[in-house]
């Protein structure tokens, strides 16, 4: 007997010995979900947003005066009034090495500033120039603040309580490691994973980017990858934000920006229009090997929609990188549907004139010919033909006819939230489907000619 098979047989043998795991034992490894070895934090300041390989490529981008820098350069030296103070003259030290820059980034948090995730990034970024006094009395500010805000849990407001821990690691006795585990463990497990998983829509739009700074400083500081709570919401995360803007871009006079879905209909709001941009930049940032990702890239690196305001530019600086090729976004579907969330949005092309279409939670909203609007799923008459997609308008009984050159896609909207739907073809056997948690019921049909489709409720089968 080889050595191979001696080891084999051994094996064997051993597993065989192993008493048989309990159904709760199972239970508990199938759904023990992935976290952090521990919780205390090791790095050299500057750890928050700024890896070391990203630190070498915010100077690189100084050496080589690229449009990104010269243009934070511009209104940096011009004395520009920046709307995030704290956050524009720490990153221009970071990057430049000018310490008249982060002193003024320190003397701002000194003063009446109580923007949490800006002090942390002041004291985190700017450690070398605090005097032992100063630091001590940023770290106290910093950890009132952590202590007021303990019982907020939106998004940002988890997110600054994150950075302001990760900041204050050796530096404070034990408020970090509690902080952050009680974070992770408590709000992240307990309530925003069920969330997203259960609902697309539980994280809104305009969260993102705080989101995306919780991903970046867990993993640069715990090396654990958060998206491993929630593997299927953020594979299609990247390819969900595309579709959400609007196809129409907004001029404005420092650049274009691309708007993102928004609730009402009153004018877009631009910082939402920055903040979006710079969690798309830091999506790439986070995993530029992902192929989603790349597509994303694509999107993002088109040089018009290059930020150069005061709000946007430390954003576009501190997550673009020029140098990372995309792959062109042409190639995306132009559909998203999530029968998890009940959501679907629908774009007729890639040309800022396109139709686009948006339906969740029974809520419809249309963007054609360059005005918004929201509509009620019963105005909807004859099906709506968005790119190679038909919408149609569900209930039970209803019929329509195939009088079409190429195979399409139906979405039945309006339809019973997760309930069962017979649907019979002309010359077809009858089948049966089930609507998704928005009452969206999604169909693939051959090319037909005058064929007659039928769908009814089941009487079979309930929700």
């Amino acid at each position: 007997m080889t050595q191979s098979k001696k080891m084999l047989l051994f094996v064997s043998l051993w597993l065989a010995l192993l008493p048989p795991a309990t159904p709760s034992q199972e239970s508990t490894i199938q759904t023990q979900p992935a976290q952090p070895d521990e919780y205390k934090v090791y790095a050299q300041h500057p750890r928050l947003l700024v890896n070391p390989r990203r630190l070498r490529l915010l100077r690189r981008e100084k050496e080589r005066k690229s449009l990104r820098w010269e243009q934070f350069q511009l209104l940096m030296t011009g004395k520009v009034d920046m709307p995030e103070k704290g956050f524009a003259h720490a990153l221009y030290y970071l990057a430049s090495e000018d310490a008249a820059y982060g002193k003024i980034a320190v003397q701002w948090a000194l003063g009446p500033a109580n923007d949490l995730r800006q002090l942390a990034l002041v004291f985190d970024w700017c450690q070398p120039l605090l005097t032992p006094g100063q630091s001590r009395l940023l770290a106290a500010k910093i950890l009132k603040l952590m202590e007021a805000e303990s019982r907020k849990d939106t998004v940002p407001a988890v997110r600054a309580r994150v950075l302001a821990a990760i900041a204050l690691a050796d530096h404070t006795p034990e408020v970090p490691e509690r902080t952050l585990r009680s974070i992770f463990e408590g709000w992240w497990i307990q309530r925003a994973v069920p969330a997203i998983k259960k609902n697309r829509g539980a994280l809104a739009l305009s969260d993102s980017c705080a989101l995306m700074e919780i991903l970046h400083a867990i993993r640069d500081n715990l090396n654990f990858d958060m998206r491993d709570n929630a593997l299927t919401f953020f594979k299609d995360f990247p390819l969900h934000r595309v579709l959400s803007y609007y196809p129409a871009t907004f001029p404005a006079a420092e650049n274009l920006y691309r708007i993102p879905q928004y609730p009402g209909l009153g004018e877009p709001d631009l910082k939402e229009a920055v903040l979006s941009r710079a969690a798309d930049l830091s999506i790439v940032a986070f995993d530029t090997n992902a192929l989603e990702h790349q597509y994303l890239q694509g999107w993002l690196i088109q040089d018009p929609f290059l930020m150069r305001a005061s709000f946007g530019i430390p954003y576009e600086f501190l997550w673009a990188n020029p140098y990372q090729p995309g792959l062109s976004y042409h190639h995306l579907p132009m559909f998203f549907h999530d029968p998890k969330s009940g959501i679907l949005i629908l774009r007729s092309s890639w040309d800022d004139d396109a139709t686009w279409l948006s339906y969740a939670g029974g809520e419809m909203e249309l963007f054609m010919d360059g005005r918004r609007s929201g509509l009620k799923p019963s105005s909807i008459r004859e099906p709506l033909q968005i790119g190679d997609a038909l919408v149609l308008v569900g209930q039970s009984p209803m019929k329509w006819s195939l009088n079409l050159p190429e195979k399409t896609r139906y979405f039945l909207i309006g339809l019973k939230p997760e309930s069962y739907y017979e649907i019979e073809v002309d010359d077809e056997g009858l089948r049966e489907e089930k609507s998704d948690r928005g009452g969206i019921l999604a169909l693939t049909f051959p090319a037909s000619v005058n064929v007659g489709v039928r769908l009814k409720e089941s009487p079979y089968r309930r929700k």
